[in-house]
């Protein structure tokens, strides 16, 4: 239903205009207190015994993307969710630490954690074109991937486009600008490998 509606809304420019507005105000980009309700919880799909403190959080999601969480995922206090830029999928036991920022295109897969007031983009706003506000231009999507049990710590930031390995630990307050192998310890800004896990040793080996 949802693809052959995003169809016709592409075909009719002042039916997609009305559709956005219907949706979400133009001056005010978050989704109507009606699409949050009445609209969203048939779309999106949430496993069980998952928790969203919602009173004290941001959950910005909007129905032409997705919004996914497996199951026993947690989403903590004072946090932002938003999709309009891309799909935002957790697998199961993911944790979004407090104050924490996750804007789509995001895929984080099972067993990982954010620590508090990290910061994901799935997209950067282009500025190619000095004579115009960066807000006027293009986005560049490029999806995040965290793959699997995977801890990235408090205050860290992670740009568009990176690739975390599996089972990994990002030291707090580091900047990701890198892809990340699995297996790996980082830290810094920008962050770099210090430590890979030896499966031999069955130790911590610093690089």
């Amino acid at each position: 239903m949802i693809e052959k509606l995003k169809k016709i809304l592409k075909q009719n420019e002042d039916l997609s205009k009305l559709a956005n507005w219907l949706i979400s105000p133009s001056n005010n980009p978050k989704p109507r207190f009606w699409v949050r309700f009445f609209f969203n919880p048939f779309v999106h799909k949430k496993g069980k015994g998952c928790v969203i403190r919602r009173r004290r959080s941001r959950i910005d999601v909007f129905p032409w993307k997705k919004f996914e969480m497996g199951n026993q995922c947690t989403i903590e206090d004072f946090t932002t969710i938003n999709n309009g830029a891309g799909d935002i999928i957790f697998g199961n036991k993911v944790r979004i630490g407090i104050g924490s920022v996750v804007i789509g295109p995001v895929t984080i897969k099972d067993g990982c954690g954010l620590g508090q007031h990290v910061f994901i983009s799935g997209f950067n706003h282009c500025y190619q074109d000095g004579m115009r506000n960066s807000s006027a231009q293009p986005l560049d999507k490029r999806e995040v991937v965290i793959e699997e049990e995977t801890h990235i710590g408090a205050n860290s930031v992670v740009v568009a486009g990176v690739h975390i390995g599996k089972r990994c630990q990002i030291g707090a307050g580091s900047v990701v600008t890198k892809n990340i192998p699995d297996y790996s310890i980082a830290v810094g800004n920008p962050a770099k490998v210090i430590k890979r896990y030896d499966f031999n040793e069955r130790k911590w080996i610093k690089i």
